[in-house]
């Protein structure tokens, strides 16, 4: 009746994974305690659960986003703290089988549900606000999708504690993850989780490049976008490209492990390479996926905080969409050691060369603005100066990976691990912690404490330092990646510097909470009444902070670059409002719980097929179909916001700045 579940799935005789989910399980029963005596629960079905406001929603993938960091995060010490003991005789703290599940888990969420999900919460929130629009394309779509990816984290953290992650790596390679080297859960976790929050993201990328494309205010075409808006575009067009492609390669990858299909086994007409071929396909582009909003996010802390407009507008989208055209051109390179041939090899080592260069002309640009710019050294300019000097080194190494001679010396060493992370915490982490203090007071009408916030840049800046620059020369002096134990004694100095970097990057995750819980109780210190508490340049910055539900109570109208910058140029008179513009009615979308619905029998469906559980399933999919079918015949979505509460707000807001 419940398939292969049992009671031998609950791994009790492994100390660390019990005390862990104990732990894990004390801190939520004390939120759901707390939330239940404060009895808040109407408000956050009301206001968040069922909200489809991109705001919020954009809000929630990034709260996600946090949860997750600390969870993969507490995997990365664990590796470091096994790497710094198991060396010569000493074989550490972690079994094999369960550091393997480790390094897996780890890259796993780090990728698919840290980096995604906060990527993606931050061109929620913003992108619509830049462009002027009251919402994104499909707001119901947008909680979906959200909800989707919730519930992928959800199975991704089942599987710390009912049976066992995948002992593959991140990539879960064949024939490693076929059912005869891999008969237990542990692949089948990995694959759910992530087909389901694969979905989530596709979803999400169809509804933010259909806003991009088709919402715009009035007057904003293409070249008045925001450079954030352009990134997010490009962002968002690979997102629809590559996600389709993980979907396929997981789906024959599933049909291989519960049909006994032979796609990529090693008999039967399969083929391994064809795997990592695809996985690499979608793999790639998954890089600029993540780094791409990152770099508009730079684009707009920079040009802000010089206070002058972005140098090289055109060049910067350009390059934009050249690194969105080429990220398809250079997948190869991941395996350049596996026997592809001299012309091949040299064909994508060329096209990795040749993808550094607009990126290099993006370096120059920020660097071209900060020229002669009145430099205001908040902490989203922190993070954007660690970033290109950090990001620098991570694209050199990159080039010189590019070379397939080198990376025969190179490949699969602890060299290639420094290179990824190099780019990964230099590029992507800084970029979405930038974003984070960037726009933290539009979201909740105040600022974060700068104090703690510089000091968390610290922590990270340094610590990756320590952490990454010992693997370099580690993985120079021939140490591999994936090992849980080695016997060069030579090489344990570095290993306990890298674990002093870890420590100090854990350090900068704490006072990210702590600045959290300082910032909310000196809130009234530290209010943004103006909406506009950096002097931004762009739209957002026109609104209250928070923005209504409906962002904008008359869409502004563009007539040039930087629309906000420019109004607040221009003489009084031109943008005080006047008393007798009219304000209509103004129609958003009603909440609704589809989201959470669907995810919720999503979650069952995708536990059953782990769990072999066939009237489970049944029963997540007939879920599923039912609320889909309710949602169909559901006609009254929207509400009206009247004039009176419209003008209401608007008098208060004036009443509040002045």
């Amino acid at each position: 009746m419940l398939g292969r579940l049992s009671l031998a799935a609950i791994p009790f005789d492994q100390p660390i994974v019990m005390i862990t989910v104990g732990t894990i399980g004390v801190v939520l029963f004390a939120v759901l305690a707390l939330v239940t005596v404060k009895g808040w629960w109407p408000y956050l079905w009301r206001e968040w659960i069922t909200s489809v406001d991109h705001k919020r929603i954009g809000v929630m993938y990034m709260i996600v986003a946090l949860v997750m960091l600390v969870r993969g995060f507490a995997d990365a010490i664990m590796m470091r703290t096994q790497l710094a003991l198991a060396a010569g005789h000493a074989q550490g703290y972690l079994p094999p089988e369960h550091y393997d599940q480790i390094f897996s888990a780890h890259g796993t969420i780090m990728i698919f549900f840290v980096a995604m999900p906060f990527v993606i919460g931050l061109m929620n929130f913003a992108v619509p606000l830049q462009l002027g629009v009251r919402d994104v394309a499909f707001p119901v779509l947008n909680s979906v999708s959200f909800w989707l990816t919730a519930a992928g984290v959800l199975l991704v953290n089942l599987s710390l504690f009912v049976g066992e992650f995948a002992r593959t790596g991140w990539l879960a390679y064949p024939p490693l993850s076929e059912l005869a080297y891999s008969p237990g859960v542990g692949v089948d976790y990995y694959l759910w989780s992530l087909q389901i929050s694969g979905l989530g993201t596709l979803l999400s990328g169809i509804n933010l490049t259909t806003t991009i494309l088709k919402l715009r205010a009035p007057g904003m075409g293409y070249s008045r976008m925001p450079v954030f808006c352009w990134t997010a575009l490009a962002s968002n067009l690979l997102i629809v490209a590559a996600f389709p492609v993980l979907t396929a390669t997981f789906a024959m990858l599933l049909l291989d492990r519960y049909c006994d299909f032979h796609f990529f086994t090693n008999d039967l007409g399969g083929n391994p390479m064809m795997y990592i071929n695809l996985i690499w396909i979608w793999g790639h582009p998954e890089v600029y996926i993540l780094i791409l909003p990152a770099f508009g996010v730079f684009s707009e802390v920079v040009a802000t905080f010089s206070g002058k407009p972005l140098f090289g507008y055109r060049s910067m989208v350009l390059a934009t969409m050249a690194i969105c055209v080429l990220s398809f051109m250079v997948w190869l390179h991941h395996f350049f050691t596996m026997g592809a041939g001299a012309d091949v090899n040299a064909f994508f080592g060329v096209m990795t060369m040749i993808i550094a260069v607009p990126t290099g002309v993006k370096v120059f640009n920020w660097l071209f603005t900060l020229y002669g710019g009145r430099v205001r050294f908040s902490v989203p300019m922190y993070w954007t100066i660690g970033f290109i000097v950090t990001f620098v080194i991570g694209g050199m190494t990159g080039v010189l990976m590019a070379i397939p001679p080198a990376d025969f010396v190179l490949h699969n060493s602890l060299f290639l691990i420094a290179h990824f992370h190099n780019t990964a915490i230099g590029g992507v982490v800084f970029g979405v912690m930038a974003g984070y203090s960037y726009w933290f007071p539009k979201a909740f009408g105040f600022k974060l404490n700068e104090r703690i916030g510089k000091a968390i840049f610290w922590c990270w800046f340094i610590g990756f330092y320590l952490a990454f620059m010992p693997l370099y020369a580690l993985g120079l002096m021939g140490a591999t990646r994936r090992m849980q134990h080695y016997p060069d004694l030579h090489w344990q100095p570095l290993m306990l510097v890298a674990l002093a970097g870890a420590v100090c990057i854990f350090l900068g995750i704490i006072l990210t909470g702590v600045q959290l819980a300082v910032s909310i109780r000196a809130r009234a210190r530290n209010l943004d009444l103006t909406g506009d508490p950096w002097d931004g340049r762009t739209l957002e910055w026109s609104t209250p902070s928070p923005p209504p539900a409906w962002n904008f109570t008359h869409l502004p109208h563009v007539e040039r670059r930087d629309a906000h910058w420019v109004a607040k140029q221009a003489p009084k008179p031109s943008i005080t409002p006047k008393p007798d513009r009219a304000v209509g009615p103004i129609h958003v979308p009603r909440n609704t719980p589809i989201g959470v619905f669907v995810a919720f029998f999503t979650a069952i469906l995708g536990f059953a097929l782990i769990w072999r559980i066939d009237w489970l399933a049944v029963i997540g999919l007939v879920g599923v179909l039912a609320v889909g079918l309710w949602h169909v015949w559901q006609t009254d979505r929207e509400m009206v916001i009247a004039p009176d509460e419209v003008t209401e707000f608007e008098r208060r807001n004036v009443k509040e700045a002045a």
